[in-house]
């Protein structure tokens, strides 16, 4: 569904991909790994635009994405949710999920009823300012919200970061129930939830994939665990 050859990305004059090549098979869940400051969230920000290759390929569904802006990336079927949220503070939990929705009318759309049935806990909280949510609830909103664009991939960037335990099996749950309806990526600190949702997972370091396996393969590869998570 989404593949990357050779992409080198540049925040100015600092080279941070270094011709890094990966692919995402339709219907898988995918993980990347890797200790901060490594290159994850660039990755996901030259896949949806925000920040472009200067060279490179990204593709989509077979479609050449890389060079076009954001949006029309976001119009292709890609669903994003960011490091930190980034929800829209001040909107109501309803108007966060609705600002962006698009593909009401596809068969089986994501649209609010079908959010709050995933997400109950927003139905109770829809008039709720998105800033008095907890944190795990502004996660599952940060998600609602990617899936009313009716996106054929999820792109996630950290949905652990700053949870409680409890809240992270609750997400890790909810990536799992997404996968028979979407593929699904993800770049993750929390090694166990990563391993326990993952068909397959990629390492990254310094802007370069360090290797990819399964995740039964890492789980007793003490040796890679310890040079390139510090697990």
């Amino acid at each position: 569904m989404l593949k990357l050859e050779n992409v080198n990305t540049y925040y100015g004059n600092s080279h941070i991909l270094f011709d890094l090549s990966m692919e995402i098979p339709k219907g898988k869940i995918v993980s990347m790994l890797g200790r901060n400051g490594m290159g994850k969230t660039t990755i996901m920000r030259s896949i949806v635009g925000l920040t472009p290759p200067s060279d490179g390929t990204i593709t989509f569904k077979g479609e050449k994405i890389s060079g076009l802006e954001p949006h029309r990336i976001s119009h292709k079927g890609i669903g994003y949710v960011p490091q930190g949220r980034g929800i829209f503070a001040s909107l109501s939990v309803k108007e966060n999920l609705t600002v962006g929705a698009r593909g009401q009318k596809k068969e089986n759309a994501w649209n609010l009823d079908r959010v709050y049935d995933f997400f109950p806990i927003l139905k109770e909280r829809e008039d709720f300012a998105a800033n008095l949510l907890s944190g795990g609830e502004q996660q599952m909103l940060a998600v609602g919200r990617a899936l009313m664009t009716n996106p054929d991939l999820l792109i996630m960037d950290e949905p652990s970061e700053g949870l409680a335990p409890m809240v992270i099996k609750q997400i890790g749950e909810v990536i799992m129930a997404l996968k028979d309806q979407l593929t699904v990526f993800l770049a993750e600190q929390n090694f166990n939830m990563a391993l326990s949702v993952s068909d397959y997972i990629y390492i990254v370091s310094r802007g370069s994939v360090v290797h990819q396996c399964t995740p039964d393969e890492l789980r007793h590869d003490e040796e890679t665990k310890e040079k390139w998570l510090g697990v």
